[in-house]
């Protein structure tokens, strides 16, 4: 079952991606198609755009998840459940309908810009869908918003199977909260932190919804990321899947140079 539902699908791509032309009129290219990404213009610019939203959304959703997971562990915070719910909701929500509603909120009359001048931090507002750097904070914005409590119930769960004497022997000692937290909280939940930014660079990396519902890509090609750029390939564009096949197999190159490095970073799994 394993090999009929991955495997064979897996190898039928490649297959896939080593042919080229229109439709289902296609013929055996080699790797042509590979050497043709070095080339294609749009490609690079998705790989860009794709690169950008990773190395700037995904520390910052993971930080973030960190802070929300340990103050959500005070024993002392009263209503923690509906805080924790509150938190974890997005990522259950219609990714089509929060587009939406992210698209209305950083419209040119949108509730953000007029929160904005309203404090008088703008003078006039900011073209958040418009602007090539604009638009991409929009869509980092939004894929923060979503993605945070579904990481942070990872967190929450390893806190709480915590050794609790071990932050009371910290606190005999007179450590720090700060202190605390990044020599023992830090240190505790590093494989959830290495199994999460995984997870998280394996879904920006495939980013597609909020791209395509929010920005579509624009302007121009600026936000558009390589899952849309298959798409388009696919269904918007002259139709190329061997083409299409082979910026997928990029992805997944990608994904394993970047896991590659997150091992590396996080050091050996002993230590």
């Amino acid at each position: 079952m394993i090999c009929l539902f991955y495997f064979y699908p897996m190898v039928q791509a490649f297959i896939l991606s080593l042919q080229s032309g229109t439709g289902t009129n296609l013929t055996f290219v080699g790797f042509d198609n590979y050497a043709r990404l070095l080339k294609d213009p749009t490609f690079l610019t998705t790989v860009k755009n794709t690169v950008i939203y990773l190395i700037i959304q995904v520390p910052v959703m993971i930080l973030l998840a960190l802070f929300i997971s340990v103050l959500l562990n005070d024993k002392t915070l009263k209503f923690k459940g509906v805080f924790r719910t509150a938190i974890f909701l997005p990522c259950v929500t219609s990714l089509v309908a929060y587009s939406v509603i992210f698209k209305y909120l950083f419209g040119l009359d949108g509730i953000i810009n007029l929160f904005l001048l309203k404090v008088s931090i703008i003078s006039e507002p900011i073209q958040w869908l418009t602007d090539p750097f604009w638009a991409k904070i929009a869509i980092i914005t939004a894929i923060t918003w979503r993605w945070t409590g579904y990481n942070m119930i990872f967190y929450l769960s390893a806190l709480q199977n915590v050794d609790q004497s071990i932050y009371e022997a910290a606190k005999m000692d007179g450590a720090s909260s700060i202190q605390t937290f990044f020599k023992i909280t830090i240190p505790m939940l590093k494989p959830i932190i290495l199994f999460t930014s995984i997870t998280s660079t394996i879904g920006t990396l495939q980013l597609f919804d909020e791209v395509m519902n929010i920005t579509q890509g624009g302007p121009g090609n600026a936000t558009m990321s390589i899952s849309q750029y298959i798409y388009n390939l696919s269904f918007k564009y002259t139709p190329d899947f061997g083409y299409a096949a082979t910026v997928s197999y990029a992805i997944v190159i990608m994904i394993v140079i970047f896991s590659i490095i997150q091992f590396k970073v996080a050091g050996d799994k002993n230590d």
